[in-house]
């Protein structure tokens, strides 16, 4: 498979509204990503920021995978880290090494904006994003919990 993969900016917002379609659908999760869309204003000044990463797998004019990476400036050292938050590939394009290019492509961003590390979590049973990753990082376990933030 050619597939062309590349960091979006501000003026790929089509790109983008792509790649929030083929999230919705690998992660079963349409509400999360259709009833409330961001505006394009919104969505360019993402994309604009230097502290929001998102790399895309084009084949053709397509979105067939992407990741949304943060950036987090850290104080207890002058570097960063940086945080894939979401990773999808569209299921026809799977186990095609998409995921790995992507992930790949933020190896240069990263020494661009001195990060120290690259991480990502994987839900227990995942076991395809917990090869993919077992595969290219070594696996740190931890506890996540969300704390809701409610009315004050």
């Amino acid at each position: 498979m050619n597939f062309e993969v590349r960091r979006l900016g501000g003026a790929d917002i089509e790109q983008m509204r792509a790649l929030n379609a083929l999230f919705a659908i690998a992660f079963e999760d349409a509400a999360s990503y259709h009833l409330n869309p961001p505006g394009d204003a919104y969505l360019a000044q993402q994309l604009g920021d230097d502290r929001t990463i998102v790399v895309a797998a084009f084949e053709g004019s397509n979105v067939v995978g992407g990741l949304v990476a943060y950036l987090l400036r850290k104080l207890k050292q002058e570097r960063s880290e940086i945080y894939i938050y979401d990773l999808a590939v569209a299921e026809e394009h799977r186990r095609r090494g998409v995921a790995t290019a992507l992930i790949e492509a933020l190896h240069p961003i990263a020494a661009e904006v001195a990060a120290w590390v690259i991480y990502v979590q994987a839900d227990h049973g995942d076991e395809p994003a917990i090869a993919l990753y077992t595969k290219i990082g070594s696996r740190e376990d931890v506890m996540h919990f969300d704390i809701e933030v409610g009315e004050h």
